[in-house]
């Protein structure tokens, strides 16, 4: 297996090389751009908290940094090409940071997350900064106001993380939001939502988001390809809200709203417990994050407000009902959004993959009449018979499994809930966990009644 190693460093005044194994394939990512800036969104972010009067401390830009090599290594790696299973890769980081002392004993934890959260084997190793150190913000804002956040909360533009700032704000938190845009089309219903979000109304000040936009160039390894799979997406997110919450000064809360049965992500069935089962807020990497955390001395709690509740229970509960009915429309929840251009009609939602099953599942709990407006590609699932062999079918069909497994054994929950990861430290709150799965699969059982999968014919192809 080839090795690949991302080395990070800090403009044409930083010389660092790393030694050359000949095993391994090393690409330098130029953490500065022309003028001396930090690029790749970092610096753009230290100007938006400037406004806000807010200045990250040393470690917490040493931890978007890290963040940023590992979303370039994530994202510019395609597994095809650089894996001997067509899955797991061998990935390296070495990073300049502020303080070695401080991040050394951090390194087994990071690389048991990632290993955790991608599937890869990942090697991560930090260096001091050169002796031209790390460029300071260069541009001020030129008007600045104070902004006082009780906390962090992000804002993907999903049906959860809209939830779970409708919620916050009825109960008078004053959240900082974190976006992380990224590529394809994720970004402009970002934005619409979160401005439909201000114009509520709602809370004590105005809503003040932070967002990064980070996109590296598609050649920085030459002929491997990029990934599409993007398993590492939730470390650079919760990444930049430990980087924005660590200008405040003092310990604080950073919410990452998501449903149960999401977060647990029991396989659907075995061939997808490794390649397509999400772990973003698996109770054993919020576990790891706050104990990485802690290491570093950031002094944030990680935490998840829905762990024990369904996507449908959290829509029927929302404490802004009203509002929910009127933005929820606008919230983004497909697993490909840049692929609504492929959409029939060019709808934002296929409607078919697992988080767009889901999605309709929970809907049809809103306590508000027309329950889903959601612009769905394929309608009505039971309109058409779903080909098992095409992306339209195949999701369908897993469920549909499982659902059939879980009837005919109830007591196969207790047993694949444990599946996706380690619960070890969880296990006061199982039986809590059990039933969420049970109740989130019974969801999604009622929205499949009729809807036909199956292999089709096509003398054709």
């Amino acid at each position: 297996m080839t090795r690949y190693l991302i080395s990070g460093v800090l403009g044409p005044e930083d010389p660092f090389e790393p030694k050359d194994s000949g095993e391994t394939v090393v690409a330098s990512l130029d953490l500065l751009d022309s003028n001396g800036n930090l690029r790749f969104g970092i610096g753009g972010a230290l100007y938006q908290l400037a406004a806000m009067e807010l200045a990250p401390t040393p470690i917490g830009i040493d931890l978007l940094t890290l963040a940023a090599l590992v979303h370039a290594a994530d994202t510019r790696l395609n597994r095809i090409r650089t894996s001997q299973d067509a899955w797991t890769r061998e990935i390296g980081i070495i990073l300049p940071v502020s303080d070695v002392v401080v991040w050394n004993p951090a390194v087994e934890v990071i690389e048991r997350m990632l290993r955790f959260l991608t599937g890869d084997l990942w090697t991560v190793r930090f260096r001091s900064l050169p002796a031209s150190g790390r460029p300071p913000l260069r541009r001020r804002p030129r008007m600045t106001t104070a902004r006082h956040f009780e906390g962090v909360s992000l804002l993907s533009g999903g049906l959860d993380s809209l939830i779970g700032a409708l919620d916050e704000l009825h109960g008078g938190g004053r959240p900082l939001f974190v976006s992380h845009g990224g590529e394809g089309g994720v970004s402009g219903p970002q934005r619409k939502l979160f401005e439909m979000l201000k114009e509520t109304g709602l809370g004590t000040q105005e809503l003040t988001r932070l967002r990064l936009a980070m996109i590296f160039p598609r050649s920085l390894v030459p002929g491997v390809g990029s990934e599409n799979s993007t398993r590492g997406r939730s470390f650079l997110f919760i990444a930049l809200g430990a980087f924005a919450g660590s200008a405040f000064g003092r310990p604080f809360t950073l919410r990452v709203p998501e449903n149960g049965l999401i977060s647990l992500n029991v396989p659907l069935d075995v061939t997808r417990l490794g390649s397509n089962s999400t772990r973003t807020t698996h109770p054993f990497y919020i576990h790891r994050w706050n104990e990485f955390l802690a290491r570093i001395g950031v002094p944030a709690t990680v935490t998840n407000p829905y762990w024990k509740r369904t996507k449908g229970e959290i829509v029927a509960e929302c404490k802004e009902p009203g509002i929910l009915e009127k933005l929820a429309p606008y919230s983004l929840s497909c697993a490909h959004p840049s692929m609504k251009r492929w959409h029939e009609g060019g709808k934002p939602h296929c409607g078919y993959c697992l988080p767009c099953i889901i999605r309709r599942a929970s809907l049809l709990k809103a306590p508000w009449a027309n329950k889903d407006q959601t612009g769905y590609s394929v309608p009505e699932l039971a309109d058409e018979v779903l080909d098992t062999t095409k992306a339209k079918g195949r999701q369908v069909r897993g469920f549909q499994y499982a659902v059939a497994r879980l009837k005919e054994r109830p007591g196969l929950a207790k047993m694949w809930i444990y599946k996706p990861g380690p619960l070890r430290e969880d296990a006061a709150i199982v039986p809590d966990l059990v039933g969420v799965y049970e109740r989130g699969m019974a969801e999604v059982a009622t929205v499949l009644e009729g809807v036909v999968a199956k292999p089709v014919d096509n003398p054709g192809a």
